[in-house]
């Protein structure tokens, strides 16, 4: 499977449940294989350190926050989602592999629900263009993390001729999101903007990558 087509598997989970889709066992597999390869380099953008407390905000199946609670070790991961499949699937493989470090937790089209202050770093993988409350979401994000904690948006331009998400602005260009909205819509929420990495994971040579835009609560 190429990378717009792993895109778009990845997609489907943060659409509204009437659009979800059930996972199969070929697709939890990629997530989670997807997962191990990310992993590694984003704990090193993110800065982060086992005993530290981190959320995936739209988790789907549940593979990146299966291995970061695997390595965090005494730290805690929140794994949130919108739909009711999602949060069924990612709490069943929670149990399954024995973790109790990891926290599955319903969130919201507006806000994430985490505790005020709770983390020292959140991401958001293939979830960002579809947000529409933009105002309410991102005060929320910035609520979530404690002070010099970090954002990762994990995300990909939108391909030519693809069609705008409903419930989302224009301003997406298609089925995706710009790097440059990205960046202008979290400062005006209140973060710092660190750097823009442009394929994401590093190393990427699929044309289709995705890219990740890191942030800092000030």
């Amino acid at each position: 499977m190429n990378r717009l087509a792993t895109l778009a598997v990845a997609t489907l989970i943060v659409v509204p449940s009437a659009y979800a889709q059930q996972p199969d066992a070929r697709q939890v597999t990629q997530e989670r294989a997807s997962a191990e390869y990310d992993a590694p380099h984003l704990v090193e953008v993110l800065g982060l350190k086992p005993g530290m407390t981190v959320a995936d905000i739209g988790t789907g199946f549940g593979g990146m926050s299966i291995v970061l609670g695997k390595w965090i070790g005494s730290g805690h991961v929140y794994a949130t989602d919108i739909t009711a499949h999602a949060l069924r699937e990612t709490r069943d493989y929670v149990k399954r592999e024995g973790l109790t470090n990891v926290t599955v937790l319903e969130g919201g089209a507006d806000r994430t629900n985490l505790p005020p202050g709770c983390c020292d770093a959140l991401f958001l993988r293939h979830v960002y263009h579809h947000v529409g409350e933009l105002e309410a979401f991102n005060k929320s994000l910035l609520a979530s993390l404690k002070p010099g904690g970090r954002l990762a948006i994990i995300d990909f331009i939108p391909p030519k001729g693809s069609a705008v998400p409903k419930g989302v602005p224009a301003n997406r260009e298609g089925h995706g999101i710009p790097t440059a909205v990205v960046i202008e819509e979290l400062k005006a929420a209140g973060f710092t903007y660190v750097r823009t990495i442009d394929r994401w994971p590093p190393g990427e040579k699929e044309v289709d990558s995705a890219f990740l835009v890191l942030f800092a609560k000030p």
